[in-house]
């Protein structure tokens, strides 16, 4: 599931190969901005910012985000596509390779000019190099009645967590994820989320526990019903949520999440 770890290393992998390349080609299949042509411009760098992914080219930004589906690939020339034409949503080329966004859920330009207040609804980004964790627990203390699962996963107050490193996290502080976020010692859970998503964001395959052999991985999400790796108590499950629409899927362990 694409979270800010995912976004972070696919910004780094498209920066790598497309900092500094001449655009040759683009095509972005969305209707909105399917008349646009960056074709001539130079690609100046390719960046995340939460779970959000900035390709800036030319005096415009790319800006996509990877939603549930999304997937961000650069194919050599002449090699074959991973995923049916059919489903890629964004292409540059150089002269080097593609980078075929697939199934991403937005696709947008704008003047890159624009790109602060754009994105200046999102709080800190755990993984930014201007990472403010201060300023992150004072927007997590604004709301102290939201449920700590969903504080946690808003964006609006720190960037890059998404359902599984929040329901990892909930775990690891011994934190229960319906608890009002204002009675969670903050400073801990905070400096917690950061080590956690730094230390995948080099990582194929997320790990939470330490252990990377497939079914070890993560401690409680996706585990419903399985025993707790700690204490062998079920891993329970449910939906939180501000309402139906934002419900989230949440799994906890109920003896070490008190």
């Amino acid at each position: 599931m694409p979270e800010g770890d995912t976004v972070f290393r696919a910004a780094r992998r498209l920066d790598d190969v497309l900092a500094g390349r001449t655009v040759l080609r683009s095509d972005l299949r969305v209707p909105a901005y399917a008349t646009v042509d960056l074709a001539g411009e130079t690609i100046h760098s390719v960046g995340s910012r939460g779970k959000h992914l900035l390709m800036r080219i030319g005096d415009v930004v790319l800006h996509t985000h990877l939603k549930m589906e999304g997937e961000w690939r650069v194919i050599p020339p002449g090699r074959r596509w991973p995923r049916p034409a059919h489903r890629a949503r964004a292409i540059i080329e150089t002269t080097d390779a593609t980078a075929v966004g697939f199934d991403l859920g937005l696709v947008e330009v704008f003047p890159a000019v624009e790109e602060a207040d754009r994105l200046g609804h999102l709080g800190p980004d755990l993984l930014g190099p201007d990472w403010d964790a201060m300023e992150a627990m004072r927007r997590l203390a604004a709301e102290p009645d939201v449920p700590a699962v969903v504080a946690l996963a808003d964006q609006r107050k720190l960037a890059g967590l998404g359902n599984v490193l929040v329901n990892e996290v909930c775990f690891l502080r011994g934190i229960r994820p319906d608890r009002p976020i204002g009675e969670v010692d903050l400073a801990p859970t905070v400096d917690l989320a950061r080590r956690v998503i730094h230390a995948n964001r080099d990582r194929l395959e997320r790990t939470t526990t330490g252990d990377t052999r497939p079914g070890r991985r993560l401690w409680v999400y996706a585990r419903a019903g399985e025993p707790c790796r700690r204490c062998g108590t079920r891993i329970e499950h449910g939906r939180f949520g501000r309402n139906d629409l934002e419900l989230r899927e949440t799994y906890w362990c109920p003896h070490c999440q008190r």
